[in-house]
């Protein structure tokens, strides 16, 4: 599987994150049908709105996997600080099903996801191709 690699001005980037997080109060305390679809709808809108990509997501009834791309300019810490602070209020507003306080526990587990091998030897082998084009682009500038 080939992952795409991102683009901004001055970077090319893939920042793939594994997140598993677990409710403050464990026990299958998001079992219900209406907080998994409520969960999924929230985690669309904050992606959508940090510009992160979902790859996958696994809500269990005790705990959350999501695969995601996060952009450079933003930490991991910063995006688990959206997730965690914004689906806890909107669900504490929706279901009225959880007690005050926090609804997810302190901490949470990050792994990275790195560039496959292939990958990785394809943008090397593609570094000639793309000099080639910047010494053309450099022509075209120098010469009208």
């Amino acid at each position: 599987m080939s992952r795409r690699l991102y683009q901004q001005a001055h970077a090319t980037w893939v920042c793939d994150y594994h997140i598993v997080w677990c409710p403050k109060y464990r026990g299958p305390v998001l079992q219900d049908k209406y907080i998994k679809q409520e969960l999924k709808r929230q985690f669309k809108y904050i992606a959508k709105w940090k510009h992160c990509h979902i790859h996958a997501w696994h809500i269990g009834d005790e705990h959350i996997h999501l695969y995601i791309t996060i952009p450079p300019k933003y930490s991991v810490a910063y995006i688990m600080q959206i997730l965690k602070g914004k689906t806890s209020t909107w669900l504490k507003k929706k279901t009225k099903k959880f007690p005050k306080g926090p609804l997810w526990q302190r901490g949470y587990f990050v792994s990275t996801i790195g560039a496959n091998e292939h990958q990785i030897k394809r943008y090397v082998q593609d570094q000639s191709h793309h000099q080639v084009e910047l010494q053309q682009q450099r022509l075209k500038l120098f010469t009208r």
